[in-house]
Parts: structure tokens; C-alpha cells; sequence
């Protein structure tokens, strides 16, 4: 019987709490359970449930390295979900490098996990693990909150953060898919992501984050300086056209080149582009990406 959400199991302190002595999968012990077996590689796809969506090339060809070597020391954490079929829980990234490593089979657990303990299973070895991107980590919660009716305070007991942190997490969504982007790559930190929640124009002002590598406290000033500047109003009847595909695939490419917003105003026969800035340092930058 599956317990209800409102029943902490206090996944914060270890896969153990859940699975017991498999949590030997997580620390990268070596297996010792009289229950763990082998399968075929073949046997196994990826979770459902991983939030886990990139998986670097050189750890992962690192793992392989170790797996040539030594084997897969712990068992990868798997359900059954039809006739020599399993869903991996917990352990996607050694049957991964197994896979590169060219091993026929991998040590495995068996469990009959329902969707929820699923998906807490493989969030919380993630977590345990720092694999995740902050925006991976807050699509999880998310998913936790949306398909489970978690609340944030029992994902907080769970996981073992604090209810702020899960709060700041799951704000992250909010921001425009770009700057998601962004964080989910590596350019951008939590701390970029959550000071870039309170700009007017988040976008622009990740483009220039990024272009000038600026710390949190940076990017924050800018946001404060942006909330001061006098917001300019456009002129009556000036309704601007839509524009079409090309047009806006040129704004974006030219905003992440230059590192500040542009927009494309055509006419009919020309027009003008316009670059929006929020500091002469702006401007230098891009003066010297135009010289340089």
C-alpha cells in the first residue's frame, strides 16, 4: 500500500529511508544484497520519471572508463513494466556508461514502485547527487505538486530542504523559456535565475548577463537600476505590425550576439533597428564586439 502524501517518509535523509539497504546504488557501494541480479542491457529503458534531462559526454565516458575496469560496483534500481521489460528508478547514468563500456549486462534490484515512488526515488538519488539543473529540479517539484497533490511543505519535509528554497525553486518556471534555457545549460545559475525573476525585460537582461559573465549581485544592481529608469510611451496609433518569422528569428539571433534586446522595425521599404540598454557600459560592450 502506497503511503499518502501527506505522510512524510523523510527522503532527505537517504534512499534508505524508502528502499533500505539499496541505497548502496546512491553512495556507489558495492552491491551485497542476496536479492540483486543481472539483466541484459538491453532489458532496461530510462525512467519515466528522471528529471534528470542532459547527461554530460566526459563524466559519462569517465564512468565507462571505471566500468571497463572494475564493472558496475552497484546495482542499478529498476520496475517492471511488461515481458522482460524494466524501467530504471534509480541508476540511469552507470546503465548508460555500461552501455558505452559495451557490458551485455548490469547488475539490478527489482522493486514494484507505483508512478509517485518513482519519481521521489529517482528526484531524491538526483538531489543527493547535485545532478540536477536548478530548472530540472524545479520541473520535478513541479510534477511532484501537479500529478501527486504534494504541498511545498511536505516536498520541503521530503526532500530535506527548507520550504524558501523549494518556493525559490519552483518560481524559476516562471521565467521565459530563453532564460530556462540558460539555466538549464549551465550559463546562468539559481542565483541569476532568481534575480532575473524580478526584471521588466528578463530576457535582455540574461543576454547581457551572460555576455559580460556577471555575478548575482550584478545582475541584481541591474534589475534595481531598471525598475528606476522612466518607462517611455509610445505614440498614439503607433500599433506596431506583426512581424513575421524571419524578422524575429533576426531579433534573436542579434540579441545574443550583442547581449542586449533588439528590435527590427520595417517600413515597407527600410526601417531601423533598435537596441535597448540600461547603462553606458551596454553600449561598450557592444562597441568593442563591433571593433574586436
Amino acid at each position: 500500500m502506497t503511503p499518502s502524501p501527506d505522510r512524510p517518509r523523510g527522503l532527505g535523509r537517504g534512499l534508505s529511508a524508502l528502499i533500505g539497504d539499496e541505497v548502496a546504488a546512491v553512495k556507489g557501494e558495492p552491491a551485497s544484497r542476496k536479492d540483486a541480479r543481472t539483466l541484459p542491457v538491453a532489458f532496461l529503458q530510462p525512467g519515466r520519471y528522471q528529471p534528470r534531462k542532459t547527461f554530460d559526454e566526459q563524466p559519462l565516458a569517465d564512468l565507462a572508463a571505471s566500468i571497463r575496469e572494475k564493472g558496475v560496483l552497484s546495482p542499478i534500481l529498476v520496475r517492471p513494466v511488461g515481458l522482460d521489460r524494466y524501467e530504471i528508478v534509480a541508476g540511469e547514468r552507470r546503465w548508460r556508461a555500461a552501455q558505452l563500456a559495451q557490458l551485455h549486462e548490469v547488475p539490478i534490484i527489482e522493486r514494484s514502485f507505483d508512478d509517485r515512488e518513482a519519481l521521489e526515488i529517482a528526484l531524491v538519488e538526483n538531489v543527493q547527487r547535485q545532478d540536477l539543473t536548478p530548472i530540472e529540479e524545479a520541473e520535478a517539484y513541479g510534477r511532484l505538486m501537479t500529478e501527486f497533490r504534494y504541498t511545498q511543505e511536505i516536498l520541503a519535509e521530503k526532500i530535506g530542504k527548507s520550504r524558501s528554497s523549494i518556493a525559490n525553486l519552483l518560481r524559476l518556471r516562471e521565467l521565459p523559456p530563453m532564460v530556462r534555457v540558460m539555466l538549464g545549460d549551465g550559463r546562468l545559475t539559481e542565483g541569476h535565475g532568481r534575480a532575473l525573476l524580478g526584471a521588466l525585460d528578463p530576457e535582455t537582461m540574461a543576454n547581457e548577463a551572460v555576455a559580460r559573465g556577471l555575478n548575482v549581485r550584478q545582475v541584481e544592481d541591474l534589475v534595481k537600476r531598471e525598475k528606476k529608469r522612466p518607462k517611455t510611451r509610445a505614440p498614439k496609433g503607433a500599433a506596431k505590425a506583426a512581424k513575421d518569422a524571419d524578422t524575429r528569428a533576426l531579433e534573436h539571433d542579434l540579441s545574443l550576439k550583442l547581449g542586449l534586446k533588439v528590435e527590427i522595425e520595417f517600413d515597407g521599404k527600410g526601417g531601423r533597428m533598435v537596441l535597448h540598454y540600461t547603462s553606458l557600459d551596454q553600449l561598450d560592450t557592444v562597441v568593442e564586439k563591433l571593433n574586436g
